[in-house]
């Protein structure tokens, strides 16, 4: 299990990624059991090329807010410990299994906030790969700036990525717009 007493690390993107979040999707889409459900690749580690800290992060999307609790109860059958929204209301944390690789499995519902956030960044990112760029870059300053603290690592990148998410509402409203 994570514990924010380790340091920050960013690294340079590894191509493996994409597979090892193949193999955490499957793992969790059996535990599911739920041929609707949906595990969505999300973060840092979902976009080609972008520096990011080692740990894969995946949504598992279910369709309703009562469809949360099941979900977990899966989850936590086979070895995965809920942690609670960890301070983001509508994403339901969970900890990976002991001897599991380590990433990170949030329980959302789909086109939440917390769902619609970790969607329109990653998109976005995948869109504008100069923006990628740029987060990464940035994301590599402030690891070497805050690498014993977490918490102040992940404060000083809201900015960047709030500006993403309005970048992206924006990108979207657009085409909305033109469309009609």
């Amino acid at each position: 299990m994570e514990t924010t007493s380790e340091p920050v690390v960013v690294v340079d993107y590894d191509p493996e990624w994409p597979r090892l979040f193949a193999r955490l999707r499957a793992r969790a889409l059996e535990a599911l059991g739920d041929p609707a459900a949906e595990v969505e690749h999300i973060g840092s580690t979902a976009v080609p090329g972008l520096a990011a800290k080692p740990v894969v992060d995946l949504d598992v999307v279910v369709r309703r807010e009562e469809d949360v609790p099941r979900a977990g109860e899966r989850l936590e059958r086979v070895g995965y410990v809920h942690q609670g929204d960890k301070g983001v209301p509508g994403r339901e944390a969970f900890a990976w299994p002991d001897g599991e690789p380590r990433h990170h499995l949030y329980v959302v519902v789909g086109g939440s906030p917390a769902h619609r956030r970790h969607v329109l960044v990653r998109d976005y990112l995948l869109a504008h790969p100069e923006e990628a760029r740029a987060y990464g870059e940035l994301k590599k300053e402030l690891a070497e700036r805050y690498r014993s603290d977490r918490a102040a690592y992940t404060e000083a990148k809201d900015a960047f990525t709030d500006r993403l998410v309005a970048a992206a509402e924006a990108e979207e409203s657009r085409r909305r717009r033109e469309s009609d």
